[in-house]
């Protein structure tokens, strides 16, 4: 601020304070000017504004999305564990309904097989009692 200036430099304001605010607003537009500039040149050398636009991209596409956006928060143990305990979860969830089917189908297929046993067992009484009954 100007106060801020004037007091770095009260021995040159208490003798011409105008020169002294002049001083200042020069100093002020140039280095406005000169920040400009350099944002231009940061813009220029890496290709910022295909940046910037696919970010506002970005923004617009999540503005519909319910869950909030990730943030790092500078511990990786906690970063790594935000984002993969809800992904491991859901996959435990999907290993645990495959193994249900898993387990319900190898249950169907074991009363098949006994299923078989007990006919095949049936059928060689069967044929058994008939050969009896030839002979």
């Amino acid at each position: 601020s100007y106060q801020r200036f004037v007091s770095c430099y009260r021995c040159f304001y208490k003798l011409q304070p105008q020169l002294t605010r002049s001083i200042y607003d020069q100093f002020i537009s140039q280095l406005q000017a000169s920040i400009k500039e350099e944002i231009q040149e940061v813009k220029n050398e890496g290709n910022l504004e295909e940046l910037f636009s696919s970010l506002d991209k970005i923004v617009e596409e999540a503005k519909d999305r319910e869950e909030p956006a990730w943030r790092p928060s500078g511990i990786p143990e906690q970063d790594v564990r935000s984002t993969m305990v809800p992904y491991l979860l859901k996959h435990r969830s999907h290993l645990r309904r495959v193994l249900r089917e898993k387990q319900e189908e190898n249950r169907k297929v074991a009363e098949s097989v006994l299923m078989g046993r007990d006919r095949i067992a049936e059928l060689q009484q069967l044929i058994r009692a008939r050969q009896q009954a030839w002979q």
